[in-house]
């Protein structure tokens, strides 16, 4: 037993064998050639490659994600407190968890914003009101290409994703063609329009919170994005049927509250920015000041209800007359939709961003910056890490990329979060948006559809990066 105990903390433990760690007080070893490094880079491909397998093994994505970075972390851990230095890679941990943190509560007031729209009602009107226009396949295509570049701006790119594509398989129900098409059209649309908007994009937002460009300055990249979109779009736009739906015969019924609850969105954002730019707050703060309006709105809603449900009860009683079924149904429960939050998701972003952060504390991520942007110009590195985007998530991607700390020019930090963002509209795999659809559509998009239109995809791609050089000279 001894034995065995040894021969585990032989490779925790340092040895000449391995170059490049140093000791002392607050030691930060380089861990790059050591078995911690290697069981770290190990873990991170089996997590990755099990949560793409997501849709094969049926192995929700979050689950591989979570295990792989609590391992590596717990590796990194022992070997640090072998070596008396535990304290520092603990507070590594922190520093990385609260980068999290920050992401999570933006992202879950966020959706929870949007839960509540749901759940009023709201986007099942906009359905219908689409269909009693009687708009044709071509208007409709636009329609929800341009809603979803509108929207992603303010609304986390995946929900914008899933309700668009509720709203197009609505509308073209049975035309296969038609949704394959316009859910194609609806992620290259989020991912362009959540670019520009540190409110829409993940990688936008990363940028943001870590104070490298001002929320302003992210506007500059507003027309290389509608670039990115309306390439594609136009192309498209030739193969999209030309013919019109059928008229929905449903009425829109919008539930109490629903019109207060988009005002208190409105003024959600509106603190959320006002903060960050005077009192330089993080933009979860305003987020979730936010979320304390919406709960205190929900608990009105209840209380209101209770209170008219309380009085036709009493006046049915009185004259005789059972309670109608359907009055009980206007209170409003604000922990409904938070617990209705897309938790895989996040919980794959926690995954993610502890392993980006570990590799970073091994040592791997300082190398990388130095091949990419040590050796190659940063256009060029910027593009590459771009067009990854398609095969990794590009929360990830930049993430990554920020721990490496590169000494970037605004114009490089703009194109690189332009590329990033678009990049990952080239594969249905390359973005939560794409892989949302891909989950929840079960005819017309699939994988293989979506890589039949990543040549224009792709020259939206090129053509948006020129546009950025042309009219954005002035930050580089």
């Amino acid at each position: 037993m001894n034995g065995i105990l040894l021969i585990i903390a032989s490779l925790f433990l340092p040895s000449a064998v391995f170059a490049g760690e140093v000791s002392g007080p607050d030691a930060h070893f380089d861990l790059t050639h050591h078995i911690v490094g290697y069981l770290s880079i190990l873990f991170t491909v089996l997590a990755y490659v099990a949560a793409m397998s997501e849709e094969v093994i049926e192995l929700r994505k979050s689950k591989p994600m979570v295990l792989g970075s609590a391992i590596i972390w717990f590796a990194i851990c022992i070997y640090y407190a072998l070596n008396g230095q535990a304290k520092v890679a603990a507070l590594a941990f922190e520093s990385n968890l609260l980068a999290y943190i920050e992401l999570l509560l933006f992202i879950l007031v966020s959706m929870t914003y949007l839960n509540a729209m749901e759940e009023r009602g709201i986007f099942d009107g906009l359905r219908i009101w689409l269909l009693n226009k009687q708009f044709s396949y071509r208007q409709l295509f636009w329609i929800t290409g341009f809603l979803a570049f509108v929207l992603s701006t303010v609304v986390s790119g995946l929900a914008v994703g899933l309700l668009m594509g509720a709203v197009a398989t609505a509308v073209g129900k049975n035309k296969t063609k038609f949704i394959g098409i316009a859910c194609v059209n609806i992620v290259v649309a989020v991912n362009a329009g959540g670019t520009f908007s540190p409110l829409g994009g993940i990688s936008t937002l990363f940028v943001w919170q870590n104070k490298i460009l001002q929320f302003a300055e992210f506007f500059a990249l507003a027309l290389p994005c509608l670039v990115n979109f309306l390439v594609p779009a136009i192309i498209m736009h030739f193969f999209v049927p030309k013919d019109t739906p059928a008229a929905s015969s449903r009425a829109i019924n919008l539930r109490r509250g629903s019109k207060r609850i988009l005002f208190l969105f409105a003024v959600t954002l509106v603190i959320t920015v006002w903060g960050n730019v005077y009192l330089e707050l993080p933009p979860a703060a305003g987020m979730m000041a936010g979320l304390a309006l919406l709960q205190f709105f929900s608990f009105y809603l209840t209380q209101t209800v209770k209170n008219q449900e309380s009085q036709f009860a009493y006046a049915y009683k009185f004259f005789g007359v059972d309670v109608p079924v359907g009055n009980e149904k206007q209170d409003f429960d604000i922990y409904k939709n938070v617990g209705n939050v897309e938790w895989d998701t996040l919980l794959f972003f926690y995954g993610a961003m502890m392993i980006i952060g570990a590799l970073s504390f091994v040592g791997y991520l300082d190398a990388i910056a130095h091949f990419l942007y040590g050796q190659n110009h940063p256009t060029n590195a910027n593009i590459i890490i771009g067009l990854s985007s398609a095969f990794i998530d590009n929360g990830t991607l930049m993430f990554a990329v920020l721990n490496m700390h590169p000494d970037l020019p605004p114009g490089q930090w703009l194109l690189l979060t332009l590329t990033l963002g678009v990049g990952g509209s080239l594969l249905a795999i390359g973005s939560a948006p794409g892989v949302g659809l891909l989950g929840q559509i079960k005819e017309g998009y699939t994988f293989g559809y979506h890589m039949r239109w990543m040549p224009v995809i792709l020259l939206g791609y090129i053509a948006s990066i020129a546009v950025h050089f042309w009219i954005n000279a002035e930050y580089f």
